[in-house]
């Protein structure tokens, strides 16, 4: 129900068509159309902060983690830019809000949410203009438009803001849409009952973020693209520190000339195995089973000299323009690396085999599972000291600032040092993270009836050689709501009723949210299309389209296998299968019994 007193404006907005974009982009207009308080159980609208401007001859962006779709464009849009406030009944805070409506020639009765990343919600409401959707995004009360997450997480060391948290978790932009929804339709003057398709798009947090939305928020929603999602937060961040507690562990820091030559020793070697030689480990799986990582002990390896600067993997803080204070990036710098000459170890092979195992405990109980075979090793590179000549521990700042700040609850922004740390130390990080934010970060409710049944569509993808997040991640996820939803059917009647509305594709070597430079993949462009069609029209996909930007194969179009089938070419053919390989999908399969509690 909306605010009383909208007739007038309803009639002018009667046809959106009709309505030009001056006719409904007034703030007397937005007001009116406005959910009228007490009809969002605990929200309180407050309709004297709306503003409204119609901007013109726009171009779009996209959140930070909506997937390769539409980058690019130069398209250029006329929407109007809306922001209000609203407040929790009986709390005094405040949330602004910002929606970007399409001018109404432009509308096609959608609203779409797009994925931010890292520690940052989307501060960018125009990524649905190219879809004839109405768009959003919310400062999450604690001004998520100029501030990540991570640096309003604790109020001081051992306070932790706990509305910051669940805000930034799942409940700001439940609450963005569920305001925008009625929003839309009275801004447009729609009937209550017309339907607004709405749509949620995002990679690294911002799979996390529409991971979180479909659990929470499942009945707002009719379609969700999460790529790579950034949950299971506990383990996911402790990850991080993983390879670097190896080295310290292990007291071998190769330089990083020998693990690329670890990783491309092992892509020139698995890539034959899945029938085509093309630069891609299309099976991870068939690599891990049959590929001695030993074998590449001896084998020589060379480096110039060069400078380099890391960022972290798409956790790092926003640029440092938008307030003066920003710190840079924890952990991020630019370093020297002398030219490296040598060759392949077997140290420097035990650290890659041990990372690629994945943590466990000391009594050799798995804690978690690790990224594929023939991904990169980007979170085990050291650094070189240029007084001693020594390459020495570097921690990458994803994971370190996540145990500093969320574990130990002091306000820094690393670990400074791995001392004392054994391995039995990450998996107890790992246990304070899952009980602590269980229902805040963690993010891995595998039982999704309410968006199941009220029609909703997920597809869900993974780049196979993501070096961030693992691809096993995604595929566990899988596993566990065909677990829970459907533990009481047989596996084929289990995989029906799941795939018709629950889609994973893994992506043949492509790494964290896009193309791997490493490997000359495919990567899906055109998934909100697919989306729309199966949502609207009822075309449910089977294969998923993806095209191939570089390498021999540049411009290839490859329909990739839904899971849990894998590709595998045979003779001369210039397309895979997707085959059943029994054995395949066991590797993918974990269990972790180093925790007490289920770890989905």
């Amino acid at each position: 129900m909306r605010r009383p007193g909208v007739t007038a404006l309803a009639a002018l907005a009667a046809s959106s068509n009709a309505a030009s974009i001056s006719d409904v982009c007034t703030v007397s207009n937005v007001q009116a159309a406005l959910p009228a308080n007490g009809t969002l159980l605990g929200i309180n609208l407050i309709p004297s902060t709306v503003t409204a401007s119609i901007v013109y001859n726009a171009t779009t962006g996209r959140g930070m983690g909506g997937g390769a779709t539409t980058g690019g464009s130069t398209t250029t849009y006329t929407y109007c830019n809306v922001t209000v406030t609203y407040t929790h009944t009986g709390k005094g805070d405040k949330v602004v809000l910002k929606y970007a409506f399409p001018q109404p020639s432009d509308f096609k009765n959608r609203f779409y949410v797009g994925g931010g990343g890292g520690f940052s919600l989307s501060s960018d409401a125009t990524g649905g203009l190219p879809y004839g959707a109405v768009g959003g995004a919310t400062d999450a009360g604690y001004d998520a438009f100029s501030n990540s997450y991570d640096e309003v997480v604790l109020y001081g060391n051992g306070s932790i803001n706990w509305d910051a948290t669940y805000m930034f978790g799942y409940q700001a932009l439940g609450e963005m849409t569920k305001v925008g929804k009625p929003l839309t339709q009275g801004f447009y003057g729609l009937s209550d009952d017309t339907k607004v398709y709405t749509y949620f798009e995002g990679c690294s947090d911002g799979g996390r973020e529409g991971m979180s939305q479909v659990q929470r928020f499942g009945e707002e929603y009719d379609g969700a693209i999460t790529g790579a999602p950034a949950f299971r937060f506990a383990h996911q961040q402790v990850l991080h520190v993983f390879s670097s507690a190896v080295e310290e562990i292990q007291g071998y820091y190769p330089p990083p000339c020998e693990l690329a030559k670890i990783v491309n020793a092992t892509i020139a070697a698995c890539d034959p195995l899945d029938g085509r030689t093309d630069g891609v480990v299309s099976r991870t799986d068939l690599c891990m089973l049959s590929f001695n990582l030993s074998s590449i002990i001896g084998e020589p390896y060379y480096c110039a000299a060069k400078n380099s600067t890391s960022l972290g993997f798409g956790f790092n803080k926003r640029s440092m323009s938008r307030k003066t204070h920003k710190r840079q990036a924890p952990g991020s710098s630019t370093s020297y690396q002398p030219a490296q000459n040598g060759t392949v170890t077997a140290e420097g092979v035990a650290v890659a085999q041990a990372t690629y195992n994945g943590p466990h405990n000391s009594a050799g109980q798995r804690a978690y599972l690790s990224w594929q075979i023939a991904s990169e090793l980007g979170d085990a590179s050291p650094t070189y000291n240029t007084a001693t000549g020594k390459w020495e521990l570097s921690i990458p700042s994803t994971g370190g600032e996540y145990v500093t700040k969320f574990i130990q609850l002091l306000d820094l922004d690393n670990l400074s040092n791995l001392d004392n740390v054994t391995y039995d130390t990450l998996v107890e990080w790992m246990d304070i993270g899952l009980e602590r934010y269980l229902d805040s970060l963690q993010t891995t409710l595998p039982d999704l009836t309410p968006f199941q049944s009220s029609g909703g569509k997920l597809l869900h993808y993974h780049g196979e050689s993501d070096s961030s997040i693992p691809a096993a991640s995604s595929v566990h996820y899988w596993q566990s709501v065909r677990s829970i939803m459907y533990g009481n059917l047989s596996d084929d009647a289990a995989l029906d009723a799941l795939q018709d509305w629950y889609q994973l594709y893994l992506i043949p070597g492509a790494g964290h949210c896009g193309t791997n430079s490493l490997q000359p993949g495919p990567f899906p462009q055109n998934n909100m299309a697919i989306m729309i069609d199966w949502v609207e029209n009822g075309v449910k996909p089977s294969r998923l389209n993806a095209t191939v930007s570089s390498g021999a194969h540049a411009g290839e179009t490859q329909m990739l296998c839904r899971w849990p089938t894998r590709p595998l070419w045979r003779g001369n053919s210039s397309d895979f299968e997707c085959v059943d390989d029994e054995a395949s999908i066991d590797s993918w399969t974990y269990t972790f019994p180093a925790f007490k509690m289920p770890v989905y």
